[in-house]
């Protein structure tokens, strides 16, 4: 059950289309299913855009030169995948970004939080994958 927060700047101040980020919502739902495991109908996303006052990030931080085409994606998750599938999901985040939508892949920027399964409720106050 990923839960995948995803922030850019507005798409009007960056001359992007409207329905962008929900287009950078699908490059990731794809990404995950295809590196991750993650099941069919396992879709919830957060996608917000913001001002340039509300996405504050390095130009420059570790050399990799940032622009305003810059992409947050955090991505919560139950723990447990290996290192190997969370490499492959950069990638496949990175390229997928740059080969459907022209973004750099200098701007993808990908945070993620492992958590254990009784973290979650999908409803109803239950706690639905608690032992």
């Amino acid at each position: 059950m990923p839960l995948v927060r995803i922030a850019l700047l507005s798409s009007h101040s960056r001359g992007k289309p409207p329905g962008f980020g929900r287009r950078v919502g699908e490059v990731v739902y794809r990404a995950m299913r295809e590196t991750i495991n993650v099941p069919a109908q396992d879709h919830f996303q957060v996608i917000t855009e913001h001002d340039a006052d509300g996405l504050v990030f390095d130009p420059g931080y570790l050399g990799i030169e940032r622009s305003a085409g810059y992409i947050l994606i955090q991505i919560t998750l139950n723990e447990g995948r290996t290192l190997e599938q969370k490499k492959a999901l950069y990638r496949a985040l990175a390229d997928g970004l740059h080969a459907e939508l022209d973004v750099r892949r200098e701007d993808v920027m990908v945070s993620l939080v492992e958590v254990k399964k009784e973290n979650w409720s999908f409803g109803n106050g239950l706690a639905q994958y608690a032992p």
